[in-house]
Order: C-alpha cells, then sequence, then structure tokens
C-alpha cells in the first residue's frame, strides 16, 4: 500500500507486510536530496516509529545509485544568488540524527553509488547492506567542503585511521572496503536483493533474514596500503600526517606520494576544517557532532571555496579550482577556530 508523506514523486513510500518502504526515485540525478525528499523520509520515519504493524524500515535507490549526495547544484545556485540553503542542511540534519536514535530496525539496501548525503541516511542505521555494486565516498574536501552528514560521527571510529584517509582524499571504496572497515554490516550478491527484501516483508526481522544469504568479501584496499594509512595518518595533526607521507613519498613509497599529490589538491581550508572535524567527533555523541557540523556548515556557505569547488567541477567543469587561501601554510589556527564558533540563536535544534 502507498502511503503519501508529501515526497513529490521524488521519494515513495509503501508499506507492505511488516516493513515499511522508502525508495528514492531521482534515477537521473543519482537520487541526489531534496528538501522535499529529507522532510518526507523524517515524516515517515515519525509516523512509522509509532505503528505496530510496522517491524522495520527499508531504504534503497532506484537506478544505478542509492543516493549520490544532496543536491549541491541547488545549493550552489541559491548561495550564489544570497539566499544559502541552511535550511536544507538543518533538515538533513535533523533527520541523520534521529536515523542514528530510531527504535526500530533501519535496513539500507545499497545497490550502487553512496556519497555524501546517501551516506548520511545509511550509515546511522542499524543495518547497512552493501552489494557488489557499491561505490562509496566521502567527496567533499574535492568541492571546498566537509565531510558532514554525520560524517564526524562514524569516520573517526572506522579501524587505523581509514575515516581520517577518507576524509582527506575523497577517495573511493567498493563492497570488502565498506564492510571490514564497519561502514557497512552485511554484505550481499545484487542477485539476492530482492529475495532479502521479500523476507523483510515478509518477517521484520533483519537479522532472521539476512541468514544465509550474506557474503565476507576482503578489504580491496590491499593490506599494504592499509597499513601505511595507519602509520602514515596517525598524527594528531594535518601537518603531521603530510610531514609523514611526504617522507614516506620521498623513500620510495609510490601510493604515499599519489596520496600526499592528492590531498595537496585539496582545497586547504576544507582539509584543515575537516581533520579538526574529525578529532573533535571521536569525543563526542551524535547530536553533538550534528550541532558541530551545522556551524562549520553555516560558515562553509557564507565562504568563498564551496563555490569555487562546485564552479570547478560541476560547473564550468575545467577542474582548476583557485582556493583561496591558496596553501595549507596559509590556513591560521584562528581561521579554522571561526568555523567551530557557537552560532548564538542560529544553533543547530535537534527537536
Amino acid at each position: 500500500m502507498e502511503v503519501d508523506f508529501g515526497g513529490e514523486g521524488e521519494v515513495v513510500f509503501e508499506r507492505r507486510g511488516k516493513a515499511g518502504l522508502m525508495r528514492l526515485t531521482r534515477a537521473k540525478a543519482l537520487n541526489a536530496l531534496t528538501r522535499t525528499m529529507v522532510n518526507a523520509m523524517y515524516r515517515a520515519l515519525t509516523a512509522w516509529e509509532t505503528d505496530p504493524e510496522v517491524h522495520c524500515i527499508i531504504v534503497e535507490g532506484e537506478g544505478r545509485a542509492f543516493c549520490a549526495g544532496g543536491d549541491i547544484l541547488a545549493v550552489y545556485h541559491a548561495g550564489r544568488a544570497g539566499k544559502p540553503l541552511y535550511e536544507f542542511f538543518a533538515d538533513e540534519y535533523r533527520l541523520n540524527a534521529y536515523i542514528r536514535q530510531y527504535s526500530k530496525p533501519y535496513v539500507s539496501l545499497i545497490d550502487g553509488i553512496v556519497m555524501g548525503g546517501g551516506v548520511g541516511i545509511s550509515v546511522h542505521g542499524s543495518h547497512r547492506v552493501v552489494t557488489e555494486n557499491v561505490v562509496l565516498a566521502m567527496p567533499e574536501v574535492g568541492i571546498g567542503f566537509f565531510p558532514d552528514v554525520g560524517g564526524s560521527a562514524f569516520l573517526p571510529h572506522l579501524p587505523d585511521h581509514f575515516g581520517t584517509y577518507l576524509a582527506l582524499t575523497g577517495n573511493r571504496i567498493r563492497q570488502g572496503d565498506c564492510l571490514q572497515s564497519g561502514i557497512a554490516t552485511h554484505a550481499i550478491r545484487a542477485e539476492d536483493k530482492d529475495r532479502l527484501r521479500r523476507s523483510l516483508i515478509r518477517t521484520g526481522d533483519p537479522d532472521r533474514s539476512l541468514k544465509g544469504k550474506t557474503v565476507n568479501p576482503d578489504y580491496e584496499t590491499p593490506e599494504t596500503v592499509r597499513d601505511m594509512i595507519g602509520v602514515l595518518f596517525d598524527s594528531p595533526t594535518l601537518n603531521g600526517c603530510l610531514i609523514r607521507l611526504a617522507a614516506a613519498g620521498a623513500n620510495g613509497s609510490e601510493e604515499a606520494q599519489q596520496l600526499f599529490e592528492l590531498i595537496r589538491s585539496r582545497s586547504p581550508t576544507s582539509l584543515h576544517v575537516s581533520f579538526r572535524q574529525i578529532e573533535e567527533g571521536r569525543e563526542l555523541d551524535m547530536d553533538q557532532c550534528m550541532r558541530m557540523e551545522y556551524r562549520i556548515l553555516s560558515r562553509m556557505l557564507e565562504n568563498h571555496d564551496f563555490y569555487e569547488g562546485v564552479r570547478a567541477l560541476l560547473v564550468d567543469k575545467d577542474n582548476t579550482p583557485r582556493w583561496q587561501p591558496a596553501r595549507l601554510e596559509d590556513i591560521s589556527p584562528e581561521m579554522v577556530d571561526a568555523y567551530f564558533a557557537p552560532l548564538g540563536e542560529r544553533e543547530l535544534q535537534l527537536t
């Protein structure tokens, strides 16, 4: 039975058996999230949490993406017009925080691209199920942004500084990396997705439904590279990580040299802010993380690099962003502090 929570065809809701289904339907836009989608999902989750007939939630995306993030071009154009979309992000962060503390099993069937906001509507749920088609990334530093949507709540807790590596590089990972790092809780074959969905609808019990359907792929990132990441990103400062990468590169490590050059191409401001975000997030709960991220977000929408990064990658597509400041060395501690300063009356309200 289809239910209308105001998704306007961008996200479709169904009550079937013992499950509440949310299906993102903006396939041509890789299911990029709009404010309409975010608020409809929040309304559905609120209604289904108190519905005794709904035992679990199933979230999936149509087409080749689960969800490739937020609608960044909409954010870019609104900001350029002098009307930054603060409320879109406030609503999105509230949804992320709600998913984290949701009282019923929340099952994300991730079969394809999942980035940014797509990670935010999946990684905080109880069951994150990935197929061999998954391509996951937190690529925000490449557009002068930061790994938000609760990045500070999960990236610091991945093993051996894998989360810091993902945040500072924006590199993509596949099924085995997702599973073994703990980003995903289960892995299945794409051909078993329909069978799993049917079982979830019939039983409302994810653990029972997953029995006999899971696989256990190893990391795709080689052990030597993971060991290198664990050592070279084990520094309390961004500069310390870069010094270690540069030294390893000078000593003949091609992987370290490539990572060093990749990170140096990212927005200096984003790198400094993202590194501190992860360090601080290590000691915070989900709600505290979301309030911190909203402070950062508010400053990002008022500064240069986000708009320049989107321009270079998605608008003019010249892939030559001109960051301001242009060098990591030009970012002072006070400049970073400003991104984390309280917002007063504009602080994020989560309830």
